[in-house]
């Protein structure tokens, strides 16, 4: 079980890290995470899958768990990981949990897990507890269920949930989707009523992923996206991740646009209706998303990397709409979680409205020029940090997450993967030349790109 115990969830190639007497376990103790508020509501926890094939044994094994340690299990079968954050709040349910890998290859699995309302559940406030319970745990996993297992699908409720987020369905708009053979494959009824034109790749469920990996990060994972858009003229494209909590939109040039640029985009649309809104992005992205935000009457509140972290601060401000540089939305009508079918219908509506290209309504957010996120195997990660900080004194500095220094012209923020010896570079500077100088100073200090 060596390092299954991630910052954000449970995550291991099966079966040798992660197998069906660990699930078992982990439903056990996650009762443990689930303080009297949690437990008012059943004690009850949702639980789905993804399309793994071993996916089935390890959910029957976490709910066997659950329910010999007395909490009540609703399965709602195959889904999407933002479908089971709907359906805890949904239910009215305890918590949650969604078996998956998300976008590793097949030979992973995991667990995402949350308590009521989606509230996620992080190394900081329970894996780290889980992972000393379930390490230490000699529990046999041939208990009797001590509550019951219900079967449910909530899939209609949660397509309405989701199409009520679409304000205008004129004009009828052209739409190339990649599924990636991940959960975005369940989309296919709801985007059939976004009056579009499909233009549909990969949409068979295969926890194999026989065409490309399920990661659209990594550009070479969009390229049959882009491609789409270009050889159908489509006026978007999106490419989904494996269980479809992220997104990330191509314009009708076929060219991604950073996610951090469509929360500057999106963001002034919640505005409109609620005017000094708090809004949260993550301090990897530009410069232009802040000011968007400002320009639009919006307060932009800055936020360390990472789903947990952004959460917390929305409900903590209230904030109708968040996003993440990886390709996270988050809605608080959607009980402040992600949802990459959300966003999706987001850009359609303003496609709709403005009767612009996705291109020009991005065009003013790209006022800078950025690295995107670069990796780098670094042993001394804190030392690193440390000597940046040293080298750079004479820039604003600030320890969020990692080392930010901004200048008047540029700025970079270096911060430490959390399980992995790696460092993770992000820079922007207002002419490309500037990008390309600084970038080239950081990298003398980091050495060469992973």
């Amino acid at each position: 079980m060596a390092g299954i115990f991630k910052a954000y969830d449970i995550r291991g190639t099966y079966p040798d890290q992660l197998d069906e007497t660990t699930a078992f376990r982990v439903g056990y103790h996650f009762r443990d995470l689930l303080d009297e508020e949690d437990l008012a509501r059943g004690p009850v926890v949702v639980v789905s899958r993804d399309m793994r094939s071993h996916s089935i044994p390890m959910a029957r094994a976490l709910k066997d768990g659950l329910r010999a340690r007395g909490v009540a299990v609703i399965d709602i079968g195959v889904a999407d990981t933002p479908q089971n954050y709907f359906g805890i709040g949904f239910l009215g349910a305890s918590g949650g949990i969604q078996v998956t890998a998300s976008h590793n290859p097949a030979v992973y699995n995991g667990f995402k897990m949350s308590r009521r309302d989606a509230i996620p559940v992080s190394y900081e406030t329970g894996i780290d507890k889980l992972e000393e319970l379930v390490t230490n745990s000699d529990v046999a996993t041939d208990l009797a269920p001590q509550a019951d297992e219900e079967e449910r699908s909530i899939f209609e409720e949660y397509s309405e949930h989701a199409l009520a987020e679409m304000t205008v369905s004129e004009p009828r708009l052209k739409l190339a989707a990649d599924a990636a053979n991940g959960m975005a494959t369940i989309y296919l009824p709801i985007l059939e009523r976004l009056n579009v034109d499909l233009v549909p790749l990969y949409f068979e469920l295969d926890g194999t992923f026989p065409n490309h990996e399920a990661n659209p990060l990594k550009h070479e994972n969009l390229v049959d996206a882009e491609n789409a858009v270009k050889e159908h003229g489509c006026d978007i494209g999106v490419a989904f991740d494996g269980d479809a909590d992220r997104a990330i939109l191509i314009d009708e040039k076929g060219r991604f646009i950073s996610a951090d640029k469509i929360t500057g985009l999106i963001a002034p649309r919640f505005l409109k209706d609620e005017p000094g809104a708090a809004i949260v992005y993550d301090l990897r992205s530009s410069w232009a998303t802040k000011e968007a935000i400002e320009e639009a009457g919006g307060k932009p509140i800055r936020e360390r990397v990472g789903h947990s972290f952004m959460k917390a601060t929305m409900r903590e401000h209230g904030s109708p709409f968040g996003g993440e540089l990886a390709g996270h939305f988050y809605f608080r009508r959607n009980y402040t979680a992600d949802s990459s079918i959300m966003i999706l219908i987001e850009a359609l509506n303003h496609l709709r409205e403005t009767g612009k290209k996705l291109s020009e309504l991005v065009a003013p957010l790209e006022r800078y020029f950025a690295t995107g996120e670069i990796n780098f195997h670094v042993d001394d990660k804190e030392g690193m940090i440390k000597r940046l900080a040293e080298e750079f004194s004479d820039g604003e500095i600030d320890y969020l997450d990692g080392v930010t220094v901004q200048f008047d012209d540029w700025w970079f923020n270096v911060r430490p993967s959390n399980t992995e010896p790696l460092l993770r570079l992000v820079l922007e500077g207002r002419t490309r030349e500037l990008m390309d100088e600084k970038t080239e100073i950081l990298l003398s200090y980091l050495g060469t790109p992973e």
